[in-house]
């Protein structure tokens, strides 16, 4: 395991109700809770989002704390569903933790993965922006 075992913040397709929250989460979690994360925006991907670092964004997603005996294996899971390899260039991801703002206004250090910066750069150039910040919205 790399770092703290902090929850995940999930904003794409590991949503409640998208298709890999069921292949990835279903029965690993301990809680599910809605939140919103400052510093980011989102960017459509082929069919999936990229959350880019940007001053004065905000994303919308779930805070999602994992069960403790499925947190290593789900970590693992998820790097991999990302294509996140720590230390390498040509991630499209990177795994980073930031804060989140939960319902009740309560704010908690998560893991996001945010678009690795030539991802980012070429996003930010020509990708669509997804105004909202809001992956279940973009329609």
């Amino acid at each position: 395991m790399t770092g703290p075992a902090l929850p995940f913040f999930v904003y794409g397709t590991l949503r409640p109700g998208e298709h890999n929250h069921d292949l990835f989460l279903r029965g690993r979690t301990e809680s599910e809770e809605p939140g919103r994360m400052r510093g980011l925006v989102l960017y459509e991907g082929p069919g999936y989002p990229y959350a880019v670092e940007e001053h004065g964004g905000e994303v919308s997603g779930e805070v999602i704390t994992a069960l403790r005996e499925a947190y290593g294996q789900l970590l693992g899971a998820l790097d991999r569903l990302e294509e996140y390899v720590p230390g390498d260039p040509r991630s499209p991801y990177q795994r980073v933790a930031r804060e989140v703002t939960r319902p009740d206004g309560a704010v908690v250090r998560a893991w996001v993965y945010v678009a690795a910066p030539t991802v980012a750069a070429r996003l930010r150039a020509r990708g669509k922006l997804i105004e909202s910040g809001d992956w279940h919205t973009r329609r």
